[in-house]
């Protein structure tokens, strides 16, 4: 699996100047105000600048200059490392700043390092404002400007033709980096009514397609599924199992059915606390996760007793995702390992700093203390 090793942060929110090490499992600590979600939003905006949405992804932020970092120049800095087995890492780097009413792209380029004596990377884009520049694979007659019509709106990462296999993949990585907000379960919630029968390669954001993403599961990867229910038995004693009767013509319901009742409860009956679980399982075991996954605040709504199971229904996602959670739970550091928190703090002149917290000095404090007693210390920082 190709892997985003770094990603740099500059004139974001208050993440004025940040470079991350990525890994696997990678969970954001820190009290509210920090920078936790700028982070996530940051790397959601890298997201869109490869899948051809930034100006959307901009619009939806309140604009660039709601987001730049305040008493700093209005401009933006996103830079994003990849991995390439039996290669150099790949090095991409954007550059946005205002103008006027909206936005321009000062600087773009992709780049990687060459074998033997090169001294210059090999540039697959170069592009400053108007004055694009990709290598066109076609004719190998180095950088050549387009023929076709460029939008100055979105990067060329997102428009040139197919490039490489190694950029196509870093294309990919980052387009498809998908984030999950806290799941709606109000009284018309999707994830409470009826859902279309259909192919479904994962839950949905807002639950959409949970029933039949469970139920193709079961007909499709039977071990999977019941990986799921196991984990509901483990977290719901009385828990016996899942259906999914009809409810219309090409349409289905959930059920869950509990050792002490005869009659099944059907989803829209169900707990906050258990939907919330059922779908994050879902997606946590979904094999058609995006190579980058983000989950904002999966402890909501979850008894304490669930966080142990959920830090394992992590940890194993991230075999086949790069993860990254945001979280205000002591309670799920308390089964988590340093390697894996990523503590954020505010520094004196009001911006977010990042370490990860098993770069800090704590082994003497972790000899006597749980990780989440160590945090509630402060010693970690990351505390209001």
């Amino acid at each position: 699996m190709h892997k985003v090793n770094r990603i740099q942060i500059r004139g974001f929110r208050r993440l004025r100047d940040i470079a991350i090490e990525m890994r696997p499992l990678m969970v954001l600590i820190g009290a509210n105000g920090v920078g936790k979600s700028s982070f996530l939003d940051a790397v959601s905006l890298l997201s869109a600048s490869a899948a051809g949405t930034m100006n959307k992804a901009l619009s939806i932020l309140g604009g660039i200059t709601d987001v730049c970092t305040r008493g700093q120049p209005k401009k933006i800095a996103l830079e994003a490392e990849m991995d390439c087995p039996g290669h150099r890492p790949l090095h991409y780097r954007l550059e946005l700043e205002a103008r006027g009413q909206g936005y321009g792209i000062p600087l773009e380029i992709l780049s990687q390092e060459r074998e033997g004596s090169y001294k210059d990377p090999f540039k697959h884009i170069e592009s400053y404002d108007n004055d694009v520049r990709y290598y066109k694979i076609e004719d190998k007659k180095g950088l050549v400007r387009p023929d076709w019509d460029h939008n100055p709106l979105e990067t060329s990462l997102s428009q040139v033709p197919k490039m490489f296999k190694e950029p196509e993949e870093l294309r990919r990585t980052l387009s498809s980096v998908t984030q999950y907000h806290v799941l709606d379960v109000g009284p018309r919630a999707p994830v409470k009514l009826p859902q279309q029968m259909k192919p479904a390669p994962l839950p949905g954001a807002d639950g959409e397609d949970l029933v039949p993403f469970l139920y193709n599961l079961r007909e499709s990867d039977r071990d999977r599924y019941d990986t799921i229910e196991d984990t509901l038995r483990s977290a719901f004693p009385g828990f016996e199992n899942l259906n999914f009767p009809s409810a219309a013509a090409g349409m289905l319901s959930l059920t869950w059915k509990e050792q002490q009742f005869r009659d099944p409860i059907y989803g829209h009956q169900l707990s906050e606390g258990i939907l919330r679980f059922l779908w994050l399982i879902s997606l946590l075991q979904s094999p058609n996760l995006s190579t980058v996954t983000m989950i904002d605040e999966p402890e909501v709504s979850l008894h304490p007793e669930l966080l142990s199971l959920l830090a394992d229904l992590l940890r194993e996602a991230c075999k086949r995702t790069q993860l990254i959670v945001a979280t205000h739970s002591d309670r799920l550091i308390r089964f988590l390992e340093p390697k894996e928190v990523m503590v954020m703090d505010v520094a004196e002149d009001g911006c977010a700093t990042a370490a990860w917290a098993d770069t800090m000095d704590l082994e003497q404090w972790l000899k006597e203390y749980s990780l989440d007693e160590v945090w509630l210390m402060g010693r970690m920082g990351g505390r209001s």
